[in-house]
């Protein structure tokens, strides 16, 4: 599973970051989904190999203009590029107002049809090829969601040893015990298929939060595998951070630290905090604060940063700006 970041900064975009569009996606895979669309973000993509042909979905997590305004151009710019598939947007009851007032006063017509799905009317799991979506209800001054990525299609693995101390040969009958639960043998015996599998590994789990004062939230959910997470503030304007319904890095990293959260990420950062050359992934007072409430693995998010979470759960990271 990948997170790639399009936009990193919070409120305002600066000169090295735009403001929040996260892209979540299996490895390597051409269909992709994007959390959250601030201004900008269309700009963001053409800096990748992400296609608008393969734009599956897209979740905003709330109202507020840096996770919204880029909406608008990116759905022009997509029917510009000739999509003619579906597109689904997940979001907020005030999203879809924006969304068809833009529509009708500026008379922009899409030449693909948009399968909306209101956050405060939709109550059970959402379904995709790749993932199964939740929805969760966040914090903030406006009504805010995050959403947890399950992936799907993990696919069952043979044992292929036992299969074959118990003489029954590859071929045909493998595949069979593979799609049925139960599977006759050329001798007449039944057999119970899943005593021929070999155990599952874990699906992964991927929260990626919007604007949120209370990360303890996300302690109702187990097994949380990475978290992607508003660190807005240092703890020095904890105050600051209070009045605009934000978190900051303490806090944030005190929950991952005492849930056991394996990785984290931080990202929508103040544009009072600048990236230097010596914290790559970073700005310095966010990354020195985290690293003291947090100890396992932290990764600070920049723009075109890729995070990869592998089958293992271990994080890898490289940066994907193509020029």
């Amino acid at each position: 599973m990948e997170i790639i970041f399009l936009g990193t900064s919070s409120g305002t975009p600066t000169k090295t970051r735009n403001v929040s569009g996260i892209v979540i996606r299996k490895h390597h895979a051409k269909q992709w989904s994007l959390i959250d669309c601030g201004e900008g973000t269309q700009h963001q993509i053409l800096h990748t190999n992400l296609s608008f042909k393969y734009l599956d979905t897209i979740y905003i997590t709330h109202i507020h203009g840096d996770h919204c305004y880029g909406l608008p151009g990116l759905l022009a710019s997509a029917t510009m590029a000739g999509r003619i598939e579906p597109l689904n947007i997940v979001a907020p009851l005030a999203v879809k107002v924006f969304l068809e007032t833009m529509q009708m006063h500026t008379e922009l017509r899409l030449s693909f049809d948009i399968d909306f799905i209101v956050v405060e009317e939709y109550n059970k799991l959402y379904e995709r090829e790749d993932f199964c979506i939740s929805i969760v209800p966040l914090s903030h001054r406006v009504p805010s969601w995050g959403y947890l990525f399950e992936e799907k299609g993990i696919g069952i693995k043979l044992d292929t040893q036992k299969l074959l101390e118990d003489n029954i040969p590859k071929g045909v009958i493998w595949g069979e015990i593979q799609k049925s639960s139960e599977v006759c043998l050329e001798n007449g015996k039944t057999i119970q298929s899943k005593t021929y599998y070999l155990p599952q590994r874990k699906a992964r789990k991927i929260a990626i939060s919007g604007d949120n004062d209370t990360p303890s939230i996300w302690g109702n959910i187990e097994d949380i595998d990475l978290l992607v997470h508003e660190a807005t503030y240092t703890d020095e304007m904890a105050k600051k951070a209070e009045d605009t319904g934000h978190s900051t890095v303490k806090k944030v990293a005190m929950f991952a630290e005492d849930y056991g959260v394996k990785n984290l990420i931080l990202t929508h950062f103040s544009p009072r905090y600048q990236a230097d050359s010596v914290h790559e992934n970073g700005v310095p007072e966010i990354e020195d604060e985290a690293k003291i409430y947090y100890q396992a693995n932290l990764g600070l998010a920049h723009d075109f940063a890729l995070f990869h979470l592998d089958k293992q759960l271990e994080m890898h990271y490289q940066n994907i700006r193509q020029d």
